[in-house]
């Protein structure tokens, strides 16, 4: 039986042009590992039972849990109307679920908002001084659509790669994730990847890895 809580919203901001920061209470004994999501709806009569899946970005012991929400304005959905949500609003949290968590030092390549699971991961890892070792390559169409990028800088440092596939900006190449781009950014192939971002992405990006010799074992992806 699934469990559900409602939750209420303590936070609401734009941290992009469309992307908001939500923070909700945390119930009693809810836990997740970072990398983990779960299912939200808004606790209103016409859209409680519209739910959608998105990842926790808060570190495992903060007392809230927080959210990093794309929001589609034109689809006129769930997101659309998160997009209006404000501090006092209720939200309901389901279960949480997710195939992506840490295994050790390694390559995240994500896309666009495919970076949330990787926030919790990095936050978690900074803050306990265990971020050597891993690297970002994020891609995004502008550098208006990078999520928390001074964050990621300052943790990151020079192992942050971004990649613009629309934008001509002044030391940075628009290019596209393919095969040439892995293997001049990628030393080591028989290390860690995690891989997050729209669906074709995450399958191109999967293929090229196998194909340049990753091993599955060390492909983490959402399934």
């Amino acid at each position: 039986m699934e469990n559900s809580h409602v939750v209420k919203v303590l936070q609401s901001q734009f941290v992009t042009h469309d992307v908001k920061s939500i923070k909700v209470e945390r119930p009693e004994n809810y836990d997740f590992i970072p990398g983990q999501a779960t299912e939200l709806a808004i606790n209103k009569p016409e859209w409680k039972d519209q739910k959608r899946p998105f990842t926790f970005t808060s570190l495992v012991e903060s007392n809230y849990l927080e959210f990093m929400i794309k929001i589609y304005k034109d689809r006129k959905g769930v997101t659309n109307e998160m997009g209006k949500i404000n501090a006092g609003d209720e939200l309901i949290l389901h279960d949480v679920f997710g195939t992506i968590n840490y295994k050790g030092p390694g390559v995240f390549i994500a896309a666009g908002s495919g970076i949330t699971p990787f926030l919790s991961i990095f936050r978690e890892l900074y803050k306990y001084n265990k971020i050597r070792g891993n690297r970002l390559i994020y891609v995004n169409k502008t550098s208006e659509d990078v999520i928390m990028g001074q964050e990621l800088f300052h943790m990151l440092k020079n192992d942050f790669v971004n990649v613009y596939t629309r934008e001509k900006v002044i030391g940075f190449h628009e290019k596209r994730i393919d095969r040439n781009f892995l293997i001049e950014n990628i030393v080591d192939f028989s290390q860690n990847f995690y891989v997050c971002g729209p669906e074709d992405f995450v399958k191109t990006v999967k293929n090229l890895l196998l194909d340049l010799g990753a091993d599955p074992e060390t492909i983490v992806f959402e399934e």
